[in-house]
């Protein structure tokens, strides 16, 4: 029961930063509010007693999101930071909200033509071992995922030197 209401809580928690962090006009804001969806994300992990997952969420993660505050305030100028610039236009948000509905309507097709929530939801047979998780992460084999880390890896690092090189040609200017 306890289970159910540290649940409950942290999806709300979840949800309402996320809606916030999507809905805010502020970059200092949506930056704090993502912070506290993935400290949310990081107590859904510790609730399954998955420990390790949920320290390296805290870890890379929400130390990814100071790295976004450091980010923010350097390329970002200080009326925009303070938010005297910035105005959403209504048929920018109309279109946004009908992109998102679309997308929101092809993600559940998916899940749906796959069945992959039947699956989801059955109890498994057996628990999985942590090793076994961890080699998924790091293995580099079929179904593995240390190919697709590297190039997330690599494209974080091409959004840095391009937003350095943003914030360049503006002081040049």
């Amino acid at each position: 029961m306890a289970n159910l209401v540290m649940f409950c809580i942290l999806a709300v928690v979840i949800i309402a930063s996320a809606l916030m962090c999507v809905m805010t006009t502020r970059i200092m804001r949506a930056a704090t509010f993502m912070l506290f969806v993935l400290l949310g994300v990081a107590g859904l992990y510790f609730l399954l007693d998955y420990t390790y997952l949920g320290a390296a969420q805290i870890a890379v993660y929400a130390g990814g999101v100071t790295m976004i505050f450091v980010f923010a305030i350097q390329l970002v100028s200080k009326r925009t930071l303070q938010g005297l610039i910035e105005h959403v236009k209504l048929s920018r948000a109309i279109w946004g909200g009908l992109l998102s509905l679309i997308g929101c309507a092809v993600v559940i097709l998916v899940l749906l033509k796959n069945k992959f929530m039947y699956v989801a939801m059955a109890t498994p047979d057996e628990e999985i071992p942590m090793k076994k998780i961890g080699m998924a992460l790091v293995g580099a084999d079929k179904y593995q995922y240390i190919l697709p880390f590297e190039f997330i890896s690599l494209f974080l690092l091409a959004c840095i030197i391009g937003g350095l090189v943003i914030a360049r040609k503006e002081e040049n200017e």
